[in-house]
């Protein structure tokens, strides 16, 4: 049975308030079908990458160059493999797949300063760590 107009604009409301309150659990929530193959593409490619391992040792254990080379192309597929599962999606692209509404934009980030280092980053999250700990309860 589907939603009638006013129920559709309240759940929208609602699933736009869980965004904005927590978004990293309403990202956890949307992952959908593309995400988990992603991630089992990542696993299969993690295990190619094992096989291939065992492959070239093998080569170089028992004086087989076939087998090591053998190897080494199969680790290089496993690591393309896992590579391509695990890599980030692109900017305009959501957990399940599809462009974000225009309402449901995350928050804009200050842009980045050129030359900020690993240091200048962990400081950062630091000082965030703080700050949110300092408002919570004692």
């Amino acid at each position: 049975m589907p939603l009638s107009e006013h129920e559709q604009r309240l759940l929208e409301q609602m699933e736009r308030a869980l965004y904005a309150e927590d978004p990293k659990f309403a990202t956890s929530l949307r992952s959908g079908p593309s995400a988990r193959a992603s991630r089992g593409r990542a696993a299969m490619g993690v295990l190619i990458l094992i096989v291939g391992v065992g492959m070239l040792m093998g080569g170089v254990i028992v004086p087989l160059i076939a087998l090591g080379v053998a190897g080494f192309v199969v680790m290089v597929v496993g690591a393309t493999l896992a590579y391509s599962g695990l890599r980030a999606r692109p900017a305009g692209e959501t957990a399940d797949g599809e462009a974000p509404a225009p309402g449901d934009a995350p928050k804009a980030r200050a842009p980045k300063q050129q030359g900020g280092g690993l240091m200048d980053r962990l400081e950062d999250r630091g000082r965030r760590r703080r700050d949110e700990g300092a408002g919570g309860p004692q």
